[in-house]
């Protein structure tokens, strides 16, 4: 069994960015997006112009100031290694985001970091969500993984920009 971290999320948060369980060298250095090849500080550095070689902290603190959370969909699962399709789908636990959502009212926007977050999200916990009260816009957006191929680098930062460029403060 393998567990996500605490969210990050300051209490002004607009955006919530969900991927779906951290790998293994995240698990390791118990930071997101800790594989030296995952694109997501890369771009988060770019669009916010911000260096690349920010510390940890740095980086988290760089996502606060601009209004985003970051969190995963997944809360425990078991996974032989770090690409999604070997999550074992019934040993999915999922994080509580009605408690999350209920204490960070502000958050208008969830980005998911790749389609197993989002799959996984739209199946267990999008049924149980009432948003009457809290409405929230929903958008898919390419892994920043090594493992997703399919696309560039230009092609992952072309999409996230796209979306972020226009949500940001």
């Amino acid at each position: 069994m393998i567990s996500s971290f605490a969210p990050v999320a300051d209490p002004n948060a607009r955006i919530l960015i969900l991927g779906s369980i951290p790998g293994r060298e995240s698990l390791r250095q118990q930071q997101y997006y800790a594989h030296p090849r995952n694109a997501f500080w890369r771009i988060m550095a770019e669009l916010f112009d911000a260096s690349p070689d920010l510390s940890y902290r740095e980086r988290l603190a760089l996502l606060t100031a601009n209004r985003l959370a970051l969190w995963d969909v997944i809360e425990t699962c078991c996974r032989p290694s770090s690409l999604d399709s070997d999550i074992e789908q019934a040993s999915i636990r999922v994080n509580d985001f009605r408690r999350f959502l209920a204490d960070h009212r502000q958050i208008e926007v969830i980005l998911f970091n790749g389609g197993k977050a989002w799959k996984t999200f739209n199946r267990q916990i999008l049924p149980s969500l009432d948003t009457t009260n809290h409405p929230l816009t929903f958008r898919p957006l390419p892994s920043t993984s090594p493992a997703n191929a399919g696309y560039s680098y230009n092609q992952k930062l072309a999409a996230w920009q796209a979306v972020l460029g226009t949500q940001t403060t």
